[in-house]
């Protein structure tokens, strides 16, 4: 069992970030934002877009492809190399931070009505898997 690559982390997870930051703003804005913007104004809460949470947001995206890829990384060991064991993070990254807080807001607060935040989930499991299948590609173990 080698030790976690960090550089390869560190490489891999900008990767992901890269790939995350253009879906989201390719994908999910067009598809997702709209609508997200009418049922937060319908709240009376408008979705307020400024640099700054633009910035903060591309930040935290380029954080999670790094989280992402350590997290392959980590569980590499046990389920193998590859892009079933990167799906796998991919799916757990996507449910941790875009489905199972949809859920909250949809489901349990009912606040935001399910096409938007089932639109909002898939595309955040899609995005997450995606991306860690592209940033898993140049990860490799260090040498023992």
């Amino acid at each position: 069992m080698g030790k976690v690559n960090w550089t390869r982390v560190l490489i891999g997870g900008l990767i992901a970030g890269v790939v995350g930051n253009v879906f989201m703003f390719a994908v999910w804005g067009p598809l997702v934002g709209r609508s997200l913007s009418v049922a937060l104004l319908a709240l009376g809460h408008p979705m307020q877009e400024t640099a700054g949470a633009n910035v903060l947001m591309v930040v935290v995206m380029f954080l999670s492809g790094i989280l992402v890829i350590w997290l392959y990384a980590a569980i590499r060991p046990r389920y193998g190399a590859g892009p079933g064991t990167a799906a796998l993070a991919g799916v757990t990254a996507g449910l941790l931070m875009g489905v199972f807080p949809d859920i909250g807001w949809g489901v349990l607060l009912r606040l935001i009505p399910a096409r938007v935040w089932v639109a909002d989930a898939v595309s955040s499991l899609v995005a997450m898997v995606i991306a860690t299948l592209l940033g898993a590609w140049v990860y490799k173990e260090q040498a023992p």
